[in-house]
């Protein structure tokens, strides 16, 4: 009964019939290995691109963030667990004089959730710097698998079914470890500049489609500032919803499908949501 609205970025949900810590990826898998086959399981990292219902999440969410956080530098190849924030690995990488890495400061999550949605910013994309990832089944059994035994498009990707990432190898390149913190900088001013950065939200709320940007469509559409309870379109970034201080997730998920059916009636265009809606309505 651990109320879920502290664990994500939209600060919203009802609570989780039980919340698991892992202290290690040996623990978690004995953890799995006891559970009944057909349980319910969240996976929660930093909690972003997640709306949690009111009602909750009747089943067990395992918490990586700040537990499986590991990151380890060899050569041009960098080891990192899959609750390692990504903000957290561009600054390593960097700081290791290591390259390719630096988009990752765009993204307000974990590793495991850039493996499990191919996540992105800035131009770059998780999945292409992935050499090789590790996963975990509900019997607490790990595999190395290749980035070719996934199915990795934009925003989505496709894993064996029962199985979940707990690490990565990510592959760089050697080069200029200022120049990388310097763009890092620069990234995560932009983002500052363009984005509600200091607001309850759960990053984009909307895929961009092909050729275009959701953003440009639901300002067209006149929907910056659109309010329903305590959720807003933000004023900033059309493309972000914001929790304004006492929004539900039951306002959050009005406000979405409002936005979707208007872009669409004005626009021409339906929007697919790139945030996942999971749990229970009350």
């Amino acid at each position: 009964n651990e109320p879920l609205k502290r664990y994500n970025t939209w600060r919203v949900g009802g609570p989780a019939r039980q919340l698991y810590l892992p202290a290690d990826t040996e623990d978690l898998g004995v953890f799995l290995a006891s559970l009944p086959p057909r349980e319910p399981l969240l996976w929660l990292g930093l909690g972003s691109n997640l709306l949690i219902r009111d009602g909750g999440f009747a089943g067990t969410v395992i918490l990586l963030l700040g537990r499986l956080s590991g990151l380890t530098v060899a050569g041009n190849e960098v080891w990192v667990d899959a609750g390692t924030s990504c903000a957290k690995v561009a600054r390593e990488c960097a700081r290791a004089d290591l390259t390719g890495a630096a988009f990752l400061a765009g993204i307000p999550g974990t590793m495991g959730g850039a493996l499990a949605m191919n996540a992105g910013a800035f131009g770059g994309e998780t999945w292409r710097i992935v050499r090789s990832v590790t996963m975990i089944d509900r019997g607490g059994s790990v595999y190395r698998r290749e980035p070719d035994q996934f199915k990795v498009s934009y925003r989505e990707v496709v894993r064996p079914a029962e199985e979940w990432f707990v690490g990565c190898t990510l592959r760089l390149k050697q080069g200029d470890g200022n120049a990388e913190q310097a763009a890092i900088r620069a990234l995560l001013d932009r983002r500052a500049a363009t984005q509600p950065t200091g607001q309850p939200s759960c990053g984009s709320t909307f895929r961009n489609p092909t050729g275009d940007h959701a953003a440009r469509l639901i300002e067209a559409s006149g929907l910056k500032g659109h309010r329903v309870g305590g959720a807003e379109v933000s004023p900033k970034h059309a493309n972000f919803i914001i929790n304004t201080g006492d929004a539900t997730a039951a306002d959050i998920e009005q406000l979405i499908a409002h936005v979707r059916e208007e872009v669409e009636r004005q626009q021409g265009v339906r929007l697919q949501t790139e945030v996942h809606m999971v749990g229970e309505r009350p």
